[in-house]
């Protein structure tokens, strides 16, 4: 693998399309079944021109799950940022990232599958803590809701958790049921969550 400060545009590229072709074999094949040499077919190149730009499967997977994260923020920030109320925050949170799985649903199916089945050396779950960022996030805004008088006194850990695992929900419904109203599901889960943090219910 060439060291980062050497790499050049073309590296980089190749890299770029290489992670690109990971993920949607991930998506269509299951981390488990997604080798190597699945993804240097999809990108019409070899497993060794992969292990030129990587130093293994682990690294082109880290790769992945930074890319999902990297393009998923860049899509939800600037929507986030537009708001300027907890509840107006809650409900765009929960739109943009519904709307995300119609767009990148990819990206997501592979991270959903990397996450449940990608291990480290002592077996356990790599990316087990790879979802605190987000739940620290939901918990910051629920709080700020609190102390402005919007949303009710409540535990914000529980409440984040149940916010996130209802969006996940959305990408396994999607899956089983790829006629899915995102559109609908998501107008849903606004209300749910709105009835569940409103101080006034």
């Amino acid at each position: 693998m060439r060291s980062t400060d050497k790499r050049t545009f073309l590296d980089e590229a190749r890299r770029a399309q290489i992670v690109a072709c990971a993920i949607e074999v991930i998506a269509e094949k299951g981390y488990a079944n997604a080798s190597l040499a699945h993804i240097a077919a999809r990108a019409s190149t070899s497993k060794g021109v992969i292990l030129y730009h990587f130093a293994g499967k682990d690294e082109l997977i880290e790769q992945v799950v930074a890319e999902v994260f990297k393009v998923a923020t860049a899509e939800l920030v600037p929507k986030l940022q537009a708001e300027t109320t907890a509840r107006g925050h809650l409900r765009t949170y929960i739109e943009a990232r519904v709307g995300f799985l119609a767009t990148h649903l990819d990206h997501m199916r592979a991270l959903m599958d990397i996450w449940l089945s990608y291990r480290g050396p002592d077996g356990r779950m790599a990316l087990a803590g790879a979802g605190e960022p987000t739940l620290t996030s939901i918990e910051r805004f629920l709080v700020r809701g609190q102390k402005s008088g919007e949303f009710r006194e409540f535990p914000a850990r529980p409440m984040a958790v149940a916010i996130s695992q209802a969006i996940d929900g959305a990408l396994l419904q999607l899956v089983a049921h790829p006629d899915l109203d995102l559109t609908a599901f998501a107008s849903e889960l606004v209300t749910i969550f709105d009835l569940a943090t409103r101080r006034n219910p």
